[in-house]
């Protein structure tokens, strides 16, 4: 019988898979995205359903197969509930977990990236952030941990204010991203030096920001 490791993580995608199985894809802490089987969950009454669903946060028991993992058992510490009562940030935080799966690899060190997701998804339910402030900061420091931004635009509207935020998203730890307060233009100017940033350096196509567009004003 194959060893079981316990891994500290989030479920980026959850796919069904034949009539009672699921695919999951975690990014964790310790072997970054990983692929799971977690077998039997879709039957009535079982206790992993929720457990195995996208944004859960937790402990996963795994054991190892040749080419993927299986599920054991879990242990939710968040399930970020409050994403679905507000449709924008649902498809923030559904675009925020395809972006995290399109950087980070199998089995890779992605600690960083799982930090910034985890504190970005909190972020999105706290009703102390202005949804677009929350993802041109995720959008930056994705950038800048994944080592895709030369440095701070040379755009001479930009306020100092502007670049002492830029300046702090790319040095802060994940846990201290979101402790700053912006005054409204610098905010705004914020949100437009991302922008600038996303088009020219996220050359990924977001199917969840694809339907927020479609259906939201």
């Amino acid at each position: 019988m194959s060893e079981t490791v316990k891994l500290t993580g989030i479920i980026l995608r959850a796919v069904d898979y034949s009539e009672y199985d699921r695919r999951l894809v975690i990014l964790t802490s310790d072997r970054g995205k990983i692929t799971a089987f977690a077998h039997g969950v879709r039957k009535s009454g079982n206790r992993f359903m929720a457990a195995t669903e996208a944004f859960a946060f937790g402990n996963f028991s795994l054991s190892e197969g040749r080419s993927a993992y299986n599920l054991r058992d879990a242990e939710i510490i968040n399930y970020f509930e409050g994403l679905r009562g507000n449709l924008e940030a649902y498809y923030l935080g559904s675009y925020f977990l395809e972006l995290s799966e399109y950087y980070t690899r199998e089995n890779n060190d992605d600690i960083e990236m799982l930090k910034l997701l985890y504190q970005s998804l909190r972020a999105l339910v706290s009703e102390k952030y202005d949804l677009k402030l929350v993802r041109a900061v995720f959008e930056i420091k994705a950038l800048a941990v994944n080592g895709e931004i030369p440095g701070i635009l040379n755009d001479p509207k930009l306020q100092d204010g502007t670049i002492h935020a830029i300046n702090h998203i790319y040095s802060a730890t994940a846990e201290k991203l979101y402790s700053f307060k912006l005054r409204k233009d610098i905010e705004d100017e914020l949100i437009y030096a991302a922008g600038i940033y996303r088009r020219r350096f996220i050359r990924f196509r977001s199917k969840s920001l694809e339907v927020m567009n479609d259906i939201l004003p």
